[in-house]
């Protein structure tokens, strides 16, 4: 048995519009659900909530501005929820709802209750599914990203594994909107600054953040002796190799404590 937590991004879980992409969300609770069926402990760390709540609201594109952003994540954050509670119901697991913001993991005390209502959660055989709480995270208080949240929950939550599910395969040579030729890297050993210059932009209307904040998630994440892996988000069952070890998307090796 093994504890992984699988980020999944806005790109995979909604269209440019911000409608929710069904597809790609069934078919990624259905892997889980059987993982969690095979043994293993299952967090999902979910982006989406203001993109969705922008496409339930009918905005042509994400707020720009904070009460904008926030508004969005109220609405959004309902539908996401939701969304998980039926489809994981499906396969008979129960889900449980984590809202947080940058305070709830720098204070001490604060952290220390998430990881101990982490554990009973796991132990009573619950699926946390987590999001920073954008309705009340301000610049000064939020995590910034949902790349960095997963790292920081799969450290706090001692998981043996980080899964982020993306739009493109893994760390690729180059950026693959200029270059077609561009190739995915299998496996970084060590993240240095060779590997950090082939960080670009995101490209995602409806998201945040791209390949450079997927990198610091992952020197977080091997500094703490984690295994991270980037994966294409639209192949959800791709997640089954990953668990085998087999060469998929980009893996980070967790460095040796």
């Amino acid at each position: 048995m093994s504890r992984i937590v699988v980020k999944v991004g806005t790109s995979t879980l909604a269209y440019a519009g911000g409608r929710m992409n069904i597809r790609h969300v069934e078919q990624l609770v259905k892997v889980l659900s059987d993982l969690k069926n095979a043994g293993h402990e299952v967090i999902l760390v979910s982006s989406g909530a203001i993109g969705m709540g922008a496409g339930k609201l009918g905005l042509s594109a994400r707020p720009d501005d904070m009460p904008g952003k926030q508004a969005a994540a109220a609405v959004g954050q309902c539908e996401l929820m939701y969304t998980y509670d039926r489809l994981f119901g499906e396969y008979n697991h129960t889900v449980a709802q984590i809202l947080l913001t940058g305070d709830d993991l720098e204070q001490k005390e604060r952290r220390i209750n998430f990881e101990n209502t982490m554990f009973r959660l796991l132990e009573l055989g619950a699926i946390p599914v987590l999001n920073e709480n954008d309705t009340m995270a301000t610049s000064e208080i939020s995590v910034g990203d949902n790349d960095t949240l997963g790292a920081l929950v799969a450290i706090y939550s001692k998981a043996d594994l980080l899964i982020l599910l993306s739009d493109i395969d893994g760390l690729l040579t180059a950026d693959p909107h200029t270059n077609p030729d561009a190739t995915v890297i299998p496996l970084v050993e060590t993240i240095d600054d060779s590997i950090r210059t082939l960080a670009g932009q995101s490209h995602g209307k409806q998201g945040t953040g791209g390949m450079i904040t997927k990198l610091n998630a992952a020197e977080l994440a091997v500094n703490a002796g984690i295994d991270m892996v980037i994966s294409n988000g639209a192949r959800p069952e791709l997640i089954y190799d990953i668990m085998e070890g087999k060469p998929v998307g980009t893996r980070f090796t967790g460095k040796q404590l």
